[in-house]
């Protein structure tokens, strides 16, 4: 039974549709009508109200608002989010997932919201959403060093393409090359293989997104 009360002051919005927010905290595994549709509609509306904000209030290039975005937008910024919020017990689980909410399921239930509270309150009300707990005003501050998962973010939303790293020991320790399909894109080296295809990510960033 959901305290929709105390669910209100987490999130900062009172629903006038209570089965919208009912239905965005439930997962597949419970139900037939669960988050999985609001999601993919909250995922669109996220990469709007936050390219919206960080054009109207960055004078960055498109590659670095790309960059940006994809930092707000990520699975681990989500599931970020999720725990600022404390919903674990509010999600609706099936007996399969064993209690287990996995940071896939976390961001998924965030991007959810958001639909819901569109579809209830309209855009502006998403965006007080966004805007309240994302912390997009603190985007100069924004410093991602996992360039691997950066990569992947950025590739897998403007491009459809097979990634692979083909990583072997040379004389420094690694090299690794970025391929994407039969081309490669990047190569650098490092002392391990995680530092090498670290390198390689970064130099790839680099080079695709022109930063």
């Amino acid at each position: 039974m959901i305290n929709f009360d105390l669910l209100t002051s987490k999130i900062g919005y009172q629903f006038n549709n209570k089965l919208l927010i009912e239905q965005a905290l439930t997962h597949s595994s419970k139900s037939e009508k669960n988050y999985e549709r609001l999601e993919f509609l909250g995922d669109g509306i996220l990469d709007f109200i936050v390219g919206e904000y960080l054009f109207k209030n960055t004078k960055e290039k498109e590659g670095k608002l790309t960059v940006l975005r994809s930092h707000y937008v990520s699975e681990n910024y989500l599931c970020k989010i999720f725990n600022k919020l404390n919903l674990t017990e509010n999600v609706i689980l099936g007996k399969s997932c064993q209690g287990e909410i996995s940071k896939s399921i976390k961001g998924d239930v965030i991007e959810a919201i958001i639909a819901a509270i569109f579809l209830d309150g309209g855009l502006e009300k998403s965006k007080e959403f966004v805007l309240k707990h994302f912390e997009l005003e603190d985007f100069s501050k924004v410093v991602d060093d996992n360039y691997k998962s950066k990569l992947q973010e950025l590739v897998q939303s403007g491009f459809k393409c097979h990634m692979q790293y083909v990583t072997l020991p040379c004389n420094n320790g690694f090299k690794s090359t970025f391929y994407m399909d039969e081309d490669a894109i990047a190569s650098a080296e490092g002392f391990s293989k995680i530092e090498a295809e670290q390198n390689t990510a970064k130099k790839a960033i680099e080079k695709l997104f022109l930063l």
